[in-house]
């Protein structure tokens, strides 16, 4: 390849590499500074394309493990993430948004090995429509990236979503039991089953780790 290389040249050859079988499944292809140099591009722009490709399912990334190409290739989702002001807004309701606590915490021990063990931004906000309690932000960030950041009137996900963009991310959806607190925040009885959304998102580090737990009745619709 000449100079001026663009991600999606490196995205085109590297496909054609798994296609021919010149990286074959299960293989551990290059990393991205081995390729930068053999393909003539910045390294960032080798990261891009590996990128696009991993979305797409061709190719398997993990940190510390390298990226290979999967034995069996499938189709991914798009991880994007919803801002919880404007899904309210969408359902006809008036968006309200109030912070509960804002806090540098030390990590807890159960996310130190996602976030590590230096203290953490700790940010608990309640989301509103129509005045009653819609969902529940309980979220850890990575203080470097957000200081200074007022979240006093644009909540911590709609900041994040403006302003930080994200390599990889991890979500999980599972039911928690209302506790006093959630009941009085979300307008419903203690023990309570309430949908919880958990979900991780990292760039080069990590950037924020979050739960929200949304009031009853919330239902989740994605497109395939």
């Amino acid at each position: 390849m000449s100079g001026g290389t663009g991600w999606q040249d490196v995205r085109d050859e590297a496909l054609r590499r798994i296609r021919a079988r010149i990286w074959a499944p299960g293989d551990r292809i290059p990393d991205e500074a081995a390729l930068a140099e053999e393909l003539g591009c910045a390294r960032a722009t080798v990261n891009r394309a590996l990128r696009d490709l991993a979305e797409a399912g061709l190719l398997e990334r993990r940190r510390k493990g390298g990226t290979r190409v999967p034995l069996t290739p499938v189709r991914k989702a798009t991880f994007s993430i919803a801002i919880i002001r404007q899904d309210i807004e969408a359902r006809g309701q008036v968006p309200g948004y109030r912070v509960l606590g804002d806090r540098l915490e030390p990590a807890p021990e159960w996310l130190r090995s996602r976030m590590g063990d230096g203290p953490l931004r700790h940010v608990t906000a309640l989301h509103t429509a129509d005045g009653a309690g819609f969902c529940l932000e309980d979220r850890w960030l990575n203080p470097v990236l957000v200081e200074g950041v007022s979240f006093e009137t644009l909540s911590a996900n709609e900041w994040l979503v403006g302003n930080v963009s994200f390599a990889e991310g991890t979500l999980a959806f599972h039911a928690v039991s209302a506790t006093l607190d959630l009941a009085r925040a979300l307008g419903c009885r203690e023990g309570d089953a309430l949908l919880a959304l958990d979900r991780e998102t990292r760039g080069e580090g990590p950037i924020t780790w979050v739960r929200l737990v949304y009031a009853p009745g919330h239902r989740v619709q994605a497109a395939l």
